[in-house]
């Protein structure tokens, strides 16, 4: 076995680990099932529509992917919304997956199950004797805590304390141990201190989305092919899949802009991020309010070199338009401007930062003066069900919501959204980012400048995308195999 982030096999805890999902009636999804859940065993589709979503029940595994229907309970196209022209100003279409279907409601579910089942399936992990710590600004402790949950064994979710109560609701409501840390979301350095005091029991570990390859790898192999099928479904040849968009966060979801670019080659992948913390852009930092995007460093999985721009957004403008999608008087705004009704009921499915990418989207259209034949692909990678909070301090901060501040808000945001604060990156521009990852990665988390220089050659890349995951599924279906017996 040749693998880079598998280290070995462990026969007797993996055998342990069987049995133990066979006494729970656990099954694996690989990777193929959930990109394709035409693959899932039909034992699991004649039981499925009988488990709520968000259950805590090991057949929702196999609800770790973009096709989940509510209405049936099983499958069928790829959750998406088209956020119309009435509202973005520009020629091009800018479409959206949306991970709100997911179980916990946000995608993050999906890139916690890439990071887990590897160590899971090859006995790295012991989910009879090991803790999973899940470092976090939201929603992946919460898809970790999901995990943990269905598996039956102890999670540990660690995010700051300024996070959305929803968050905290709802890990509590699951069961999971809480650490809380100082800050919000620009907070992640403070978040990685409590991991290196967590690492000295060795009954922890510690699943570091940002330096996990299993997180990429989740996006590589089902978000990036949901997204080209969303575009195949669309039913126009004529149509150019143009650039995707996707905050970088931890670097898993921006992942699918890789498989994109192999499909095809002319799109550009634009990473978006808080002009308030300009980590890529001006090699800055700050605090933010664009919940679940991280900042101030470079993740290890993030490959840069396939990165063609940076789009920098102000917080300011995401809280302004997270109001005129969801006050009555914001959606009557956007009803004179044309926007349909089925569109408006929607547009709750965009969180924070599924409106930050909206804006980046707009920017990304302006500059490259894209037009009706192009198409930009992005992500809402939660809903507004985890910030009704947030609404709520809005009001109470400014008052009741406006028609004129409505139509403020839809012609500065949204219609006057430039080409400011966007940065095209040449070669040596993403080497230089890159070679941030040294002061994050090398001085402080114990990486070497050898592993650094070897993230920079797209053999490792296409090693980790292209091979490791069909080694996983391997691993995964020897696995089943096992639990079966």
């Amino acid at each position: 076995m040749t693998s880079q982030i598998i280290r070995r096999l462990d026969p007797e805890v993996i055998g342990r680990t069987a049995r133990r999902c066979r006494e729970r009636g656990i099954v694996i999804p690989t990777f193929r099932q959930l990109r394709d859940p035409g693959l899932v065993p039909p034992p699991v589709k004649a039981r499925l529509p009988k488990v709520a979503p968000n259950a805590v029940d090991p057949l929702n595994l196999f609800r770790i992917t973009w096709k989940n229907d509510p209405a049936s309970g099983l499958y069928g196209p790829v959750n998406c919304l088209e956020i119309p022209r009435e509202i973005t100003g520009v020629k091009a279409r800018i479409i959206g997956l949306a991970g709100r279907f997911f179980p916990t409601g946000a995608h993050k579910v999906g890139a916690a199950f890439g990071c887990l089942v590897p160590r899971l399936v090859s006995g790295e992990f012991d989910p009879a004797v090991h803790k999973a710590a899940w470092p976090s600004t939201g929603n992946y402790c919460r898809g970790g805590a999901f995990d943990c949950a269905v598996l039956g064994c102890k999670g540990i979710a660690i995010l700051p304390e300024q996070m959305s109560r929803e968050r905290f609701e709802w890990l509590r409501g699951i069961g999971a141990e809480i650490i809380v840390t100082p800050g919000g979301e620009s907070n992640v350095k403070e978040i990685y201190d409590k991991c290196w005091e967590l690492k000295k029991d060795p009954l922890i570990l510690i699943f570091n989305q940002f330096e996990e390859f299993g997180n990429p790898i989740f996006h590589y192999s089902v978000t990036g092919p949901a997204c080209a099928e969303m575009l195949a479904g669309l039913g126009d040849a004529s149509l150019r899949a143009a650039a995707y968009v996707s905050a970088t966060g931890s670097a898993g979801t921006i992942a699918a802009g890789d498989f994109l670019k192999k499909k095809f080659p002319g799109l550009r992948i634009v990473a978006s991020e808080a002009l308030q913390c300009p980590t890529l852009l001006q090699n800055g930092f700050g605090e933010h309010r664009i919940e679940g995007i991280g900042d101030k460093h470079v993740p290890w999985v993030h490959n840069v070199r396939n990165t063609d721009g940076v789009a920098a957004i102000d917080d300011e403008d995401c809280m302004r338009i997270l109001r005129l999608f969801n006050e009555p008087a914001g959606r009557e705004a956007l009803a004179a401007l044309g926007v349909k009704a089925d569109i408006l009921a929607r547009l709750s499915w965009l969180g924070i930062s599924g409106i930050c990418n909206v804006l980046a989207a707009i920017k990304t259209a302006k500059y490259f003066e894209f037009g009706e034949r192009d198409v930009i692909l992005t992500i809402f990678t939660d809903s507004m069900d985890l910030y009704g909070s947030r609404l709520e301090e809005l009001r109470s901060e400014r008052g009741v919501y406006r028609p004129d501040e409505a139509i403020r808000d839809h012609a500065g945001p949204l219609a006057h959204q430039g080409c400011d604060h966007f940065r095209e990156l040449g070669y040596r521009d993403r080497k230089a980012i890159h070679n941030l990852k040294y002061f994050t990665w090398v001085e402080q988390q114990g990486k070497t400048s050898r592993e650094l220089a070897e993230l920079w050659d797209p053999d490792t890349w296409h090693r980790l995308f292209e091979e490791e995951p069909a080694l996983i599924d391997r691993l995964i279906d020897q696995f089943n195999a096992e639990a079966a017996l």
